[in-house]
């Protein structure tokens, strides 16, 4: 079960990854096992030496009656102290910003890949376009270079 930030790659150069885990009540894991989140429009921060992530959306759980959680609170992210910094001091820098790339389960806990990224300009994107189209245009011809 992966979730993929696919507009991430689209909007921002990605220059780092890191991996982290994320605080989460029991309703938000069994709504995610569902597939029922998502990681468009959302950011990470660093307040006060912790790390937070900002506006991703788990849907609520059909069975979570009153223990159900909040949409779209904030969650905190773990991470070791010593990459809190690391990413701080990255993110700092001008037009920097911390996104999160894919969602997933490692050994039954929830990960979060996180991206050090640099905001695209627009003929940035339209150059991503061009790129991709060019390389689907160029797989069909191999694809049927051998029929």
């Amino acid at each position: 079960m992966e979730i993929s930030n696919k507009k991430a790659t689209y909007d921002y150069f990605v220059e780092e990854t890191y991996e982290a885990g994320i605080a989460l009540k029991g309703t938000e894991i069994k709504s995610i096992r569902n597939g029922s989140a998502n990681l468009k429009d959302s950011y990470a921060v660093i307040k006060k030496g912790e790390a937070y992530l900002l506006n991703m959306h788990i849907a609520p759980y059909e069975k979570g009656n009153q223990f159900n959680h909040e949409e779209r609170r904030t969650r905190k992210l773990l991470l070791h102290k010593k990459e809190i910094d690391k990413i701080a001091g990255k993110i700092t820098t001008e037009g920097y910003t911390l996104i999160p790339l894919k969602l997933y389960f490692k050994k039954n806990k929830v990960k979060i890949l996180l991206g050090i990224a640099k905001g695209k300009k627009t003929f940035d994107k339209r150059e991503t376009i061009k790129k991709r189209d060019l390389e689907r245009e160029a797989r069909k011809e191999f694809k049927y270079s051998f029929k």
